[in-house]
């Protein structure tokens, strides 16, 4: 299944800090729309072929670098592959602001990327990645430890700028934003704070809606 939204594209979240998914300050990119729907998906309401909020990639690199401390940007979804040529376009113009580091989570496999990219702008997009992690999730092979969801997925350093990070083993961390009224859960949550989170966060947006209620 193909997604692109030609120069716009389909975002589903953006954080401009966080220290939750991978070494440094980092802004994060959500995107809308996944083919893999694995089950225990953390973000299962972004797994939908859906319009969310359609933005230029100029208007993307903008809200990423109003923080203006970041080192990297991490890509997630969602599948970012589907929508790699705007993708593209936000790496271009984040380097020409900061020589930053790119992470990018996706379902598919390397070589499926290389040999037979699911849309435009994969292969020019995996160039200007520096750690990919991919493959689908699967919960019951979820130990808890590191960036990735499941020990099935690799983590590929297409660059070396990333190789003193221990992207398998590092402590997850998870955090909670809460912007414009609407809660985002960041990072890959352990397993012993996940049902926390998830209640927490089920009676904040409670606590929203009643507060919006006349």
């Amino acid at each position: 299944m193909k997604m692109n939204t030609s120069d716009n594209i389909n975002i589903a979240a953006i954080c401009p800090a966080t220290e939750a998914l991978g070494p440094g300050m980092r802004g994060a990119v959500w995107v809308k729309g996944c083919p893999f729907n694995c089950p225990g998906c953390i973000a299962p309401d972004w797994i939908p072929f859906q319009k969310a909020q359609l933005m230029h990639p100029d208007e993307v690199v903008d809200e990423l670098f109003s923080s203006d401390n970041i080192d990297g940007i991490t890509f997630s979804g969602g599948e970012p592959m589907l929508q790699a040529e705007g993708l593209v376009r936000v790496a271009q113009l984040a380097r020409q602001r900061k020589a930053v580091n790119f992470i990018c989570f996706t379902g598919y496999r390397y070589e499926d990327l290389i040999n037979k990219p699911p849309s435009a702008g994969v292969t020019e997009f995996l160039h200007y990645i520096d750690v990919l992690i991919e493959g689908p999730y699967i919960s019951k092979l979820n130990n808890g430890l590191g960036l990735r969801g499941s020990s099935n997925q690799r983590i590929i350093h297409i660059s070396p700028r990333l190789t003193d990070y221990d992207f398998e083993n590092c402590l997850r961390r998870a955090e909670l934003h809460i912007r414009d009224g609407e809660i985002l859960v960041v990072g890959i949550p352990s397993k012993n704070i996940e049902s926390s989170m998830n209640l927490l966060t089920k009676s904040l947006y409670e606590e929203k809606v009643c507060n919006e209620r006349p």
